[in-house]
């Protein structure tokens, strides 16, 4: 366990004795001083330019043959990096699929995987989800002839908390749950949840369970196959450093596979053998790639793949999580020096229950001391009604950073 101090020199010292110090060198780094917003927006991978011009390079010189011929046809691009991914979440390569957007993906599977009937219509999620998620719920809800307000449950915190415990959210799982979804990190608190012992919890009530892990993917261990989960979407954009608005992913557990579920078709969805063969009937794909519609976005997998490149080269990928409780922890030591007359931290304290990023809920003036962050040069997000939410990532902020947005915090306060 290190014992944190507060130098600039102890903080140097930490970045010469990190293993991955050499990933900083692969991102381009904006004007700001400090960068801590990865939560939102990741950085901009050097190779993402590259990847992208060869995919225009080749529609230049061989136009609609690109699909099939030029250095990487465009027919098999998301291959490789389907099994990069996999990797990043614990699943098997079928079992993933690079498609749409997240909240596409979401109201997709949730043709499948919401199926209420008039004894088990609830949908169970948590106090703050992702605004989104909600909007595509409720119209899910809606959409089956339910009543929002009897069919979607949340949890909340305890009276006097922040954060929710696993044991009030595994008591809220009875008959009456259709469907458990939960995010893998919440987007306002920095809570990490308990994702096996939730989707354990919700079959054995017989409910399907699935996870937004938009803030989870990049930022915390996974193993959403061996934890038997049901179903998961995600963005690429965030800590994975796709790019804007970049294409997106799910998760199909394979125990799915074989169960008539039923799903939205698209020629995309269909066996790569037969799709040309372009028959009214479609032969769907066997595994997550069934569940895909349209054609990929070619050049949203070039950035996707100029991200991934990266993460391939981090081949043990322990290391990124030993730094992120790191980098966490000391920013959170250095904050809490500073004292809590103006603001608290509500992401759990645990190593295991959060992953990047810090939320400070800010007890007076605190759009005006953002503000004064970002006057100074800082990149972090406020969330209404008083929250700044500071997120480090691993791969390309140092411990430097970390020691230099305390001592600019506490000016900003004074």
């Amino acid at each position: 366990m290190i014992e944190f101090e507060r130098s600039l020199e102890f903080a140097k010292e930490l970045d010469l004795a990190d293993p991955l110090a050499k990933f900083r060198a692969m991102f381009h780094y904006p004007n700001s001083i400090i960068y801590f917003c990865g939560n939102s927006l990741g950085l901009q991978p050097k190779t993402a330019r590259t990847e992208i011009d060869r995919i225009l390079k080749t529609w230049e010189e061989i136009g609609v043959e690109g699909w099939f011929h030029g250095s990487k046809n465009w027919f098999s691009y998301s291959d490789d990096l389907v099994n990069s991914l996999a990797r990043i979440i614990g699943a098997h390569p079928e079992e993933v699929s690079i498609m749409n957007s997240l909240t596409v993906n979401l109201h997709l599977l949730l043709v499948s995987f919401y199926r209420p009937t008039s004894d088990r219509h609830r949908i169970l999620i948590e106090e703050h989800a992702f605004p989104s998620d909600q909007y595509a719920l409720k119209s899910q809800i809606r959409f089956h002839g339910y009543d929002v307000n009897d069919s979607l449950l949340e949890v909340k915190a305890r009276a006097g908390e922040h954060t929710l415990r696993t044991e009030d959210i595994i008591e809220a799982i009875d008959e009456s749950i259709a469907l458990v979804l939960f995010s893998g990190i919440n987007y306002l608190t920095g809570q990490a949840f308990d994702m096996e012992a939730i989707t354990k919890a919700a079959h054995a009530k017989g409910a399907a369970v699935g996870f937004d892990l938009a803030h989870a993917v990049g930022n915390i261990p996974l193993e959403l196959h061996d934890w038997n989960v049901d179903f998961a979407v995600w963005c690429n954009y965030k800590y994975l450093n796709a790019g804007p608005g970049g294409i997106s992913a799910c998760f199909i557990h394979k125990n799915n596979f074989e169960k008539d579920l039923p799903r939205f078709d698209g020629w995309w969805g269909g066996e790569r053998e037969t799709m040309f063969l372009m028959e009214p009937n479609i032969n769907p794909a066997l595994g997550a790639s069934g569940w895909q519609i349209s054609t990929h976005p070619v050049l949203l997998l070039a950035s996707l793949k100029a991200a991934l490149d990266v993460w391939d080269k981090l081949e043990d990928l322990s290391l990124f999580y030993k730094k992120r409780d790191l980098l966490t922890g000391y920013l959170e030591f250095l904050i809490k020096e500073l004292g809590p007359e103006n603001y608290e931290i509500i992401t759990p304290s645990k190593a295991n229950e959060r992953g990047c990023q810090l939320s400070i809920r800010t007890l007076k003036n605190g759009k005006k001391l953002f503000n004064t962050l970002i006057d100074r040069g800082v990149t972090v997000d406020w969330r209404e009604p008083d929250i700044i939410r500071v997120a480090p990532n691993p791969l390309y902020n140092t411990f430097e950073e970390v020691f230099l947005f305390a001592e600019i915090l506490a000016e900003a306060v004074q």
